[in-house]
């Protein structure tokens, strides 16, 4: 309800015809869910291939846990996509003692992408006690049944918690921009937010498919020492 620091976090809504003069709307949701009941917090669009758009988003549930949830659109046809509905098979990630995600330090999902196999893709900003940030990954065939993958997408030594995750490609040929599944004559970019230092950093480097593993370029590194995605702070 303002630009503070509160429980009750909320999904903002804002509409426009030109990206310059803005409507506000009504939330577009807010915690109403044992999965969500402590704040809505961010996350992602992505957009399905038959046009739907799906938001990944974490919540903070009932125990005060970090989890990841999905709410679709109530309308389809409302070209403001003024109401959402949650799944109520949410949460569809969570920290548990199998994987040994701490629920302090799980989220942010990105904007997901499809695999060469035809799975899904999405990265979830998190961090070992020992300082260790990872980009954990998860695969879905369905986009709402989700399986963690073995090993995260990406990891750094000493970067502490990574928020705010991004992960897409960009042309090395051209200038225009590629949707997060393209592939072939590109580098790929991974940005991340480190709290320890309250700014955002990224590297360029190369994303292997099959193996699902992001290696930066020679000479970057994904902390304090890369480039900064932008000087402003907020």
């Amino acid at each position: 309800y303002g630009a503070v620091w509160d429980v009750r976090i909320v999904w903002g809504h804002s509409t426009s015809l030109d990206l310059v003069n803005w409507t506000p709307q009504p939330p577009a949701f807010s915690p109403s869910q044992p999965s969500d009941i402590n704040g809505c917090w961010s996350g992602s669009v992505t957009i399905l291939p038959n046009g739907t758009p799906v938001i990944l988003y974490t919540g903070i549930d009932q125990n005060k846990s970090q989890v990841q949830n999905v709410a679709v659109p109530l309308n389809i046809s409302d070209p403001y996509l003024r109401e959402w509905s949650k799944s109520p098979a949410n949460p569809l990630m969570a920290p548990n003692a199998v994987n040994g995600i701490n629920p302090d330090r799980f989220r942010d999902p990105t904007t997901a992408w499809l695999g060469h196999d035809g799975e899904w893709r999405v990265i979830v900003g998190s961090s070992t006690d020992d300082r260790r940030g990872l980009a954990v990954l998860y695969k879905s065939r369905d986009f709402f049944n989700w399986t963690q993958a073995t090993k995260p997408l990406h990891h750094e030594d000493l970067t502490g918690m990574w928020e705010c995750p991004d992960f897409f490609p960009v042309s090395i040929t051209g200038t225009d921009g590629l949707e997060t599944s393209s592939f072939g004559e590109v580098k790929h970019v991974l940005k991340v937010s480190l709290i320890e230092t309250l700014h955002d950093y990224y590297t360029v480097g190369s994303y292997d498919r099959e193996k699902d593993v992001y290696v930066p370029d020679h000479g970057f590194v994904q902390d304090g020492s890369a480039p900064r995605l932008d000087y402003g702070k907020f």
